[in-house]
Protein backbone atom coordinates (compact mmCIF):
# COMPACT_ATOMS: atom_id res chain seq x y z
CA UNK A 1 0.00 0.00 0.00
CA UNK A 2 1.57 3.12 -1.01
CA UNK A 3 1.31 6.36 1.54
CA UNK A 4 -1.57 8.07 -0.66
CA UNK A 5 -3.02 4.91 -0.17
CA UNK A 6 -2.71 4.87 3.67
CA UNK A 7 -3.88 8.67 3.93
CA UNK A 8 -6.98 7.90 2.43
CA UNK A 9 -10.18 7.81 4.70
CA UNK A 10 -11.06 4.30 5.19
CA UNK A 11 -14.29 4.48 3.66
CA UNK A 12 -14.50 0.87 3.00
CA UNK A 13 -13.92 -0.25 6.35
CA UNK A 14 -15.96 -3.42 6.96
CA UNK A 15 -17.28 -2.77 10.31
CA UNK A 16 -18.51 1.00 9.47
CA UNK A 17 -20.10 -0.65 6.28
CA UNK A 18 -21.96 -3.48 8.51
CA UNK A 19 -23.29 -0.90 10.82
CA UNK A 20 -24.67 1.57 8.53
CA UNK A 21 -26.18 -1.28 6.33
CA UNK A 22 -27.75 -2.75 9.59
CA UNK A 23 -28.80 0.61 10.62
CA UNK A 24 -30.73 1.40 7.64
CA UNK A 25 -32.01 -2.80 7.15
CA UNK A 26 -33.50 -2.16 10.90
CA UNK A 27 -35.47 1.59 9.88
CA UNK A 28 -36.81 0.12 6.73
CA UNK A 29 -38.12 -2.93 7.49
CA UNK A 30 -39.38 -2.11 11.50
CA UNK A 31 -41.46 0.56 9.82
CA UNK A 32 -41.98 0.70 6.14
CA UNK A 33 -45.07 -0.97 6.56
CA UNK A 34 -46.57 1.81 8.77
CA UNK A 35 -45.32 4.48 6.34
CA UNK A 36 -47.21 2.70 3.63
CA UNK A 37 -50.10 2.70 5.50
CA UNK A 38 -50.21 6.36 6.62
CA UNK A 39 -49.33 7.43 2.68
CA UNK A 40 -52.70 5.15 1.88
CA UNK A 41 -54.81 6.80 4.49
CA UNK A 42 -53.96 9.80 2.71
CA UNK A 43 -55.41 8.30 -0.45
CA UNK A 44 -51.44 7.70 -2.06
CA UNK A 45 -51.77 5.03 -4.95
CA UNK A 46 -48.45 3.06 -6.19
CA UNK A 47 -47.07 5.93 -7.93
CA UNK A 48 -47.34 8.33 -4.48
CA UNK A 49 -46.31 5.53 -2.18
CA UNK A 50 -42.94 5.21 -4.56
CA UNK A 51 -42.39 8.95 -4.50
CA UNK A 52 -42.78 9.02 -0.83
CA UNK A 53 -40.44 6.17 -0.20
CA UNK A 54 -38.06 8.47 -2.63
CA UNK A 55 -38.64 11.43 -0.80
CA UNK A 56 -37.93 10.05 2.49
CA UNK A 57 -34.89 8.13 1.38
CA UNK A 58 -33.33 11.13 -0.27
CA UNK A 59 -33.65 13.15 2.52
CA UNK A 60 -32.34 10.33 4.87
CA UNK A 61 -29.68 10.10 2.86
CA UNK A 62 -28.49 13.68 2.07
CA UNK A 63 -28.71 14.24 5.85
CA UNK A 64 -26.87 11.58 7.03
CA UNK A 65 -23.98 12.07 4.29
CA UNK A 66 -24.00 15.66 4.92
CA UNK A 67 -23.84 16.07 8.71
CA UNK A 68 -21.75 13.03 9.30
CA UNK A 69 -19.14 14.71 7.12
CA UNK A 70 -19.53 17.93 8.67
CA UNK A 71 -19.11 17.39 11.85
CA UNK A 72 -17.00 14.24 11.69
CA UNK A 73 -19.68 12.21 14.46
CA UNK A 74 -22.14 9.37 13.27
CA UNK A 75 -25.33 11.69 12.42
CA UNK A 76 -27.62 9.34 11.80
CA UNK A 77 -31.72 10.91 10.92
CA UNK A 78 -34.79 8.65 10.15
CA UNK A 79 -38.31 8.82 9.39
CA UNK A 80 -40.29 9.57 12.54
CA UNK A 81 -42.13 6.12 13.01
CA UNK A 82 -44.77 8.14 15.74
CA UNK A 83 -45.14 10.66 13.31
CA UNK A 84 -46.38 7.81 10.59
CA UNK A 85 -48.10 6.29 13.43
CA UNK A 86 -50.18 9.29 13.88
CA UNK A 87 -50.70 9.83 10.37
CA UNK A 88 -52.63 6.09 9.99
CA UNK A 89 -55.45 7.25 11.90
CA UNK A 90 -54.86 11.56 11.28
CA UNK A 91 -54.59 11.59 7.34
CA UNK A 92 -58.34 9.09 7.65
CA UNK A 93 -60.45 12.02 5.44
CA UNK A 94 -57.84 13.74 4.38
CA UNK A 95 -56.88 14.71 1.09
CA UNK A 96 -53.11 14.75 -0.01
CA UNK A 97 -52.57 18.11 -1.05
CA UNK A 98 -53.82 18.77 2.92
CA UNK A 99 -51.58 16.38 4.52
CA UNK A 100 -48.75 17.82 1.91
CA UNK A 101 -49.70 21.09 3.55
CA UNK A 102 -49.42 19.82 7.16
CA UNK A 103 -46.24 18.21 6.82
CA UNK A 104 -44.97 21.78 5.10
CA UNK A 105 -45.99 22.89 8.75
CA UNK A 106 -44.84 20.60 10.66
CA UNK A 107 -40.98 20.67 9.26
CA UNK A 108 -41.19 24.76 9.49
CA UNK A 109 -41.85 24.43 13.47
CA UNK A 110 -38.69 21.97 12.92
CA UNK A 111 -36.78 24.46 11.72
CA UNK A 112 -38.10 27.22 14.10
CA UNK A 113 -36.88 25.38 16.74
CA UNK A 114 -33.14 24.94 15.43
CA UNK A 115 -33.13 28.70 13.88
CA UNK A 116 -34.07 29.79 17.81
CA UNK A 117 -32.12 27.02 20.08
CA UNK A 118 -34.61 26.25 22.69
CA UNK A 119 -34.51 22.56 22.23
CA UNK A 120 -30.26 22.60 22.42
CA UNK A 121 -30.93 24.66 25.65
CA UNK A 122 -33.87 22.45 27.26
CA UNK A 123 -31.41 19.20 26.40
CA UNK A 124 -28.51 21.39 27.51
CA UNK A 125 -29.82 21.06 31.06
CA UNK A 126 -30.59 17.24 31.42
CA UNK A 127 -27.84 15.47 33.38
CA UNK A 128 -26.15 12.71 31.71
CA UNK A 129 -27.27 10.03 34.06
CA UNK A 130 -30.71 10.61 33.28
CA UNK A 131 -30.05 10.65 29.26
CA UNK A 132 -27.90 7.61 29.74
CA UNK A 133 -30.66 5.87 31.55
CA UNK A 134 -33.31 7.30 29.13
CA UNK A 135 -31.29 5.61 26.02
CA UNK A 136 -30.90 2.54 27.65
CA UNK A 137 -34.51 2.14 27.98
CA UNK A 138 -34.87 3.00 24.06
CA UNK A 139 -32.50 0.12 23.28
CA UNK A 140 -33.35 -2.40 26.10
CA UNK A 141 -36.45 -3.88 23.81
CA UNK A 142 -34.02 -4.79 21.28
CA UNK A 143 -31.94 -6.54 23.61
CA UNK A 144 -35.06 -8.67 24.90
CA UNK A 145 -35.73 -9.05 21.67
CA UNK A 146 -32.45 -10.43 20.60
CA UNK A 147 -33.60 -13.71 23.06
CA UNK A 148 -37.36 -13.29 22.64
CA UNK A 149 -37.07 -13.94 18.97
CA UNK A 150 -35.60 -17.24 19.77
CA UNK A 151 -38.76 -18.77 20.43
CA UNK A 152 -40.07 -20.16 17.22
CA UNK A 153 -36.37 -19.52 15.14
CA UNK A 154 -33.96 -20.88 17.24
CA UNK A 155 -31.81 -21.95 14.94
CA UNK A 156 -31.20 -18.70 13.05
CA UNK A 157 -31.08 -16.53 16.31
CA UNK A 158 -29.26 -19.24 18.07
CA UNK A 159 -26.63 -19.73 15.48
CA UNK A 160 -25.58 -16.13 15.12
CA UNK A 161 -25.70 -15.56 19.11
CA UNK A 162 -23.03 -18.22 18.94
CA UNK A 163 -20.92 -17.01 16.42
CA UNK A 164 -21.42 -13.16 17.55
CA UNK A 165 -19.75 -14.84 21.07
CA UNK A 166 -16.67 -16.83 19.09
CA UNK A 167 -15.92 -13.56 16.94
CA UNK A 168 -15.86 -11.91 20.05
CA UNK A 169 -12.91 -14.14 21.25
CA UNK A 170 -11.30 -14.25 18.25
CA UNK A 171 -11.76 -11.12 16.19
CA UNK A 172 -14.14 -8.46 17.60
CA UNK A 173 -14.19 -6.00 15.07
CA UNK A 174 -15.98 -8.42 12.67
CA UNK A 175 -18.23 -10.69 15.31
CA UNK A 176 -21.10 -8.96 14.39
CA UNK A 177 -20.44 -9.40 10.56
CA UNK A 178 -19.50 -13.02 11.11
CA UNK A 179 -22.99 -13.08 12.84
CA UNK A 180 -24.95 -11.77 9.85
CA UNK A 181 -23.33 -13.83 7.39
CA UNK A 182 -23.79 -17.43 9.18
CA UNK A 183 -27.62 -16.29 9.98
CA UNK A 184 -28.01 -15.34 5.99
CA UNK A 185 -26.33 -19.18 5.79
CA UNK A 186 -28.99 -20.71 7.69
CA UNK A 187 -31.65 -19.10 7.26
CA UNK A 188 -31.30 -19.99 3.11
CA UNK A 189 -30.93 -23.38 4.29
CA UNK A 190 -34.00 -23.28 6.31
CA UNK A 191 -35.63 -21.84 3.55
CA UNK A 192 -37.03 -18.59 4.99
CA UNK A 193 -34.55 -16.46 2.86
CA UNK A 194 -36.33 -15.88 -0.16
CA UNK A 195 -34.03 -13.64 -2.72
CA UNK A 196 -36.94 -14.60 -5.44
CA UNK A 197 -39.05 -12.03 -4.00
CA UNK A 198 -37.11 -9.15 -4.95
CA UNK A 199 -38.30 -6.96 -7.42
CA UNK A 200 -36.08 -3.96 -8.63
CA UNK A 201 -37.72 -0.65 -10.05
CA UNK A 202 -36.91 2.40 -10.11
CA UNK A 203 -39.15 5.10 -7.98
CA UNK A 204 -40.22 8.39 -9.48
CA UNK A 205 -40.97 11.62 -7.89
CA UNK A 206 -44.92 12.69 -7.31
CA UNK A 207 -44.96 16.56 -6.85
CA UNK A 208 -48.56 17.82 -4.76
CA UNK A 209 -49.13 21.23 -4.56
CA UNK A 210 -49.61 21.50 -0.85
CA UNK A 211 -53.36 22.97 0.47
CA UNK A 212 -53.91 24.78 3.61
CA UNK A 213 -56.79 24.14 5.99
CA UNK A 214 -56.19 24.97 9.76
CA UNK A 215 -58.43 22.20 10.93
CA UNK A 216 -55.01 20.03 9.58
CA UNK A 217 -52.88 21.50 10.80
CA UNK A 218 -54.16 21.79 14.44
CA UNK A 219 -54.99 17.65 14.12
CA UNK A 220 -52.27 16.49 11.97
CA UNK A 221 -49.48 19.53 11.65
CA UNK A 222 -48.96 20.25 15.23
CA UNK A 223 -49.36 16.67 16.76
CA UNK A 224 -46.74 15.43 14.09
CA UNK A 225 -44.32 17.72 15.35
CA UNK A 226 -44.58 17.10 19.13
CA UNK A 227 -44.38 13.44 18.62
CA UNK A 228 -41.37 13.65 16.43
CA UNK A 229 -39.22 16.02 18.80
CA UNK A 230 -40.41 14.43 21.74
CA UNK A 231 -39.97 10.29 21.02
CA UNK A 232 -37.76 10.49 17.90
CA UNK A 233 -35.40 14.42 18.46
CA UNK A 234 -34.94 14.14 22.53
CA UNK A 235 -33.38 10.36 22.32
CA UNK A 236 -31.71 11.12 19.05
CA UNK A 237 -29.64 13.48 21.02
CA UNK A 238 -29.87 11.45 23.74
CA UNK A 239 -28.09 9.05 22.07
CA UNK A 240 -25.20 11.42 20.79
CA UNK A 241 -24.66 12.27 24.22
CA UNK A 242 -24.37 9.18 25.75
CA UNK A 243 -21.85 7.78 23.07
CA UNK A 244 -19.58 10.74 23.30
CA UNK A 245 -20.86 12.80 20.77
CA UNK A 246 -22.21 16.17 22.83
CA UNK A 247 -19.97 18.19 21.12
CA UNK A 248 -22.13 18.00 17.90
CA UNK A 249 -24.11 21.09 17.89
CA UNK A 250 -27.93 19.88 18.00
CA UNK A 251 -29.73 23.02 16.61
CA UNK A 252 -27.96 22.90 13.53
CA UNK A 253 -28.91 19.53 13.05
CA UNK A 254 -32.35 20.27 13.82
CA UNK A 255 -32.19 23.47 11.15
CA UNK A 256 -30.66 20.84 8.40
CA UNK A 257 -33.24 18.04 9.24
CA UNK A 258 -36.45 20.44 9.10
CA UNK A 259 -34.91 22.58 5.71
CA UNK A 260 -34.84 18.93 4.20
CA UNK A 261 -37.83 17.71 4.94
CA UNK A 262 -39.32 21.21 3.95
CA UNK A 263 -38.19 20.91 0.27
CA UNK A 264 -38.99 17.56 0.25
CA UNK A 265 -42.38 17.61 1.94
CA UNK A 266 -44.69 18.17 -1.52
CA UNK A 267 -43.07 14.37 -2.79
CA UNK A 268 -43.84 12.72 0.32
CA UNK A 269 -41.58 13.38 3.13
CA UNK A 270 -43.74 13.56 6.33
CA UNK A 271 -40.91 13.91 9.03
CA UNK A 272 -37.27 13.78 9.31
CA UNK A 273 -35.85 13.32 12.44
CA UNK A 274 -32.34 12.59 14.86
CA UNK A 275 -32.49 8.67 14.74
CA UNK A 276 -32.42 6.97 18.11
CA UNK A 277 -32.16 3.27 17.87
CA UNK A 278 -30.78 3.32 14.16
CA UNK A 279 -28.08 5.62 15.27
CA UNK A 280 -26.98 3.62 18.36
CA UNK A 281 -26.03 1.02 16.14
CA UNK A 282 -23.44 3.49 14.42
CA UNK A 283 -22.33 5.12 17.61
CA UNK A 284 -20.76 2.24 19.48
CA UNK A 285 -17.93 0.22 19.44
CA UNK A 286 -18.78 -2.31 16.76
CA UNK A 287 -18.83 0.31 14.19
CA UNK A 288 -15.77 1.01 14.24
CA UNK A 289 -12.81 0.59 17.24
CA UNK A 290 -11.94 4.58 16.88
CA UNK A 291 -14.45 6.69 17.93
CA UNK A 292 -13.24 9.64 15.65
CA UNK A 293 -13.68 6.94 12.65
CA UNK A 294 -17.49 5.84 13.16
CA UNK A 295 -18.82 8.74 11.07
CA UNK A 296 -17.86 6.38 7.99
CA UNK A 297 -20.47 4.59 9.94
CA UNK A 298 -23.17 7.31 9.11
CA UNK A 299 -21.59 8.23 5.38
CA UNK A 300 -22.74 4.47 4.89
CA UNK A 301 -25.67 4.38 6.06
CA UNK A 302 -26.59 7.62 3.95
CA UNK A 303 -25.40 5.99 0.85
CA UNK A 304 -27.81 3.07 1.65
CA UNK A 305 -30.76 5.33 2.47
CA UNK A 306 -30.26 6.61 -0.91
CA UNK A 307 -30.49 3.32 -1.90
CA UNK A 308 -33.58 2.84 -0.34
CA UNK A 309 -34.77 5.74 -2.06
CA UNK A 310 -34.13 5.11 -5.79
CA UNK A 311 -35.47 1.64 -5.64
CA UNK A 312 -38.25 2.68 -3.36
CA UNK A 313 -40.34 0.05 -5.42
CA UNK A 314 -38.38 -2.96 -4.07
CA UNK A 315 -38.46 -2.17 -0.48
CA UNK A 316 -42.01 -3.79 0.07
CA UNK A 317 -40.67 -7.00 -1.31
CA UNK A 318 -37.34 -6.92 0.28
CA UNK A 319 -39.56 -6.91 3.48
CA UNK A 320 -40.98 -10.14 2.39
CA UNK A 321 -37.26 -11.50 1.66
CA UNK A 322 -35.71 -11.24 5.04
CA UNK A 323 -36.45 -13.21 7.80
CA UNK A 324 -37.58 -10.76 10.64
CA UNK A 325 -35.62 -12.36 13.50
CA UNK A 326 -32.75 -12.43 11.61
CA UNK A 327 -32.88 -8.54 11.24
CA UNK A 328 -33.96 -8.11 15.20
CA UNK A 329 -31.23 -10.79 16.17
CA UNK A 330 -28.27 -8.69 14.51
CA UNK A 331 -29.93 -5.32 15.88
CA UNK A 332 -29.53 -6.76 19.29
CA UNK A 333 -26.17 -7.80 18.95
CA UNK A 334 -25.22 -4.81 17.73
CA UNK A 335 -26.27 -2.59 20.20
CA UNK A 336 -25.13 -5.05 23.19
CA UNK A 337 -21.90 -2.61 23.28
CA UNK A 338 -24.24 0.83 23.68
CA UNK A 339 -26.91 -0.90 26.22
CA UNK A 340 -23.89 -1.72 28.36
CA UNK A 341 -22.51 1.40 28.08
CA UNK A 342 -25.76 3.58 28.74
CA UNK A 343 -26.14 0.91 31.80
CA UNK A 344 -23.26 2.28 33.67
CA UNK A 345 -23.01 5.59 32.72
CA UNK A 346 -26.48 5.60 33.94
CA UNK A 347 -25.67 4.10 37.18
CA UNK A 348 -22.26 5.47 37.66
CA UNK A 349 -23.29 8.37 40.19
CA UNK A 350 -25.16 7.62 43.42
CA UNK A 351 -26.34 10.57 43.62
CA UNK A 352 -28.41 10.76 40.59
CA UNK A 353 -28.87 6.54 40.44
CA UNK A 354 -32.74 6.89 41.84
CA UNK A 355 -33.79 9.45 39.02
CA UNK A 356 -31.55 7.55 36.15
CA UNK A 357 -33.72 3.87 37.42
CA UNK A 358 -36.65 5.42 37.00
CA UNK A 359 -35.95 6.96 33.63
CA UNK A 360 -34.53 3.85 32.31
CA UNK A 361 -38.06 2.27 33.67
CA UNK A 362 -40.40 4.82 32.34
CA UNK A 363 -39.11 4.95 29.35
CA UNK A 364 -38.43 1.09 29.22
CA UNK A 365 -42.30 0.53 29.83
CA UNK A 366 -43.26 1.55 26.32
CA UNK A 367 -46.53 4.15 27.60
CA UNK A 368 -48.08 6.18 25.15
CA UNK A 369 -49.84 9.15 26.40
CA UNK A 370 -51.09 11.71 24.81
CA UNK A 371 -50.17 10.03 21.41
CA UNK A 372 -46.56 10.48 22.68
CA UNK A 373 -44.23 7.94 23.23
CA UNK A 374 -42.17 6.51 26.37
CA UNK A 375 -38.67 8.26 25.65
CA UNK A 376 -40.22 11.70 26.53
CA UNK A 377 -42.28 9.94 29.72
CA UNK A 378 -39.23 8.99 30.98
CA UNK A 379 -37.37 11.64 30.74
CA UNK A 380 -40.07 13.84 32.91
CA UNK A 381 -40.46 11.02 35.24
CA UNK A 382 -36.74 11.28 35.98
CA UNK A 383 -36.53 15.23 36.54
CA UNK A 384 -39.48 15.02 38.82
CA UNK A 385 -38.00 12.39 40.71
CA UNK A 386 -34.54 14.92 41.18
CA UNK A 387 -36.98 17.49 41.54
CA UNK A 388 -39.08 15.24 44.24
CA UNK A 389 -35.79 14.13 46.00
CA UNK A 390 -34.16 17.73 46.05
CA UNK A 391 -32.65 18.53 49.27
CA UNK A 392 -33.98 15.05 51.02
CA UNK A 393 -30.42 14.17 51.75
CA UNK A 394 -27.81 17.03 53.06
CA UNK A 395 -24.46 15.44 54.30
CA UNK A 396 -23.78 16.49 57.92
CA UNK A 397 -21.93 19.24 59.14
CA UNK A 398 -22.89 21.03 55.89
CA UNK A 399 -24.09 24.55 56.85
CA UNK A 400 -25.51 27.55 55.24
CA UNK A 401 -22.00 29.19 55.30
CA UNK A 402 -20.31 25.36 53.60
CA UNK A 403 -19.94 24.44 50.58
CA UNK A 404 -22.10 21.76 50.05
CA UNK A 405 -20.86 18.31 48.63
CA UNK A 406 -22.43 16.79 45.01
CA UNK A 407 -25.85 15.10 46.18
CA UNK A 408 -29.33 14.23 44.46
CA UNK A 409 -30.21 17.81 44.27
CA UNK A 410 -27.42 18.55 42.18
CA UNK A 411 -27.64 18.04 38.37
CA UNK A 412 -24.86 16.47 36.82
CA UNK A 413 -23.52 19.16 34.26
CA UNK A 414 -23.68 18.90 30.45
CA UNK A 415 -21.14 16.91 29.36
CA UNK A 416 -19.64 15.66 32.48
CA UNK A 417 -19.22 12.29 31.10
CA UNK A 418 -18.95 10.47 28.01
CA UNK A 419 -19.61 6.96 27.29
CA UNK A 420 -17.92 5.52 24.07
Amino acid sequence: MTENDQKLPRARSATAVLAGLIAVLVGVTSSAAIVFTAAKAAGAGPRELTSWMLALGVGMGVTCIGLSLRYKAPVITAWSTPGAALLVSGLDGVTMAQAIGAFIVSAALIVLSGLTGWFERVMGRIPVPLAAGLLAGVLVQFGTGLFASMDGHFAVVFSIFAVYLLGRRLLPRYAVLAALAVGVAVAAAQGSLQPGRIRFAFAEPVFTAPAFSWQVIISVALPLFVVTMASQNLPGVAVLRGDGYGRVPVSPLLTWTGVTNLLLAPFGCFGLNLAAITAAICTGREAHEDPDRRYLAGVWAGVFYLGVGVFGGTVGSLLTALPTALILGIAGLGLLGTIGNSLNSALSEESSREAAVVTFLATASGVTLLGVGSAFWGLLAGALTVAVTRGRRRPRGTGPSQEPTRSAETPVPSGAASVR
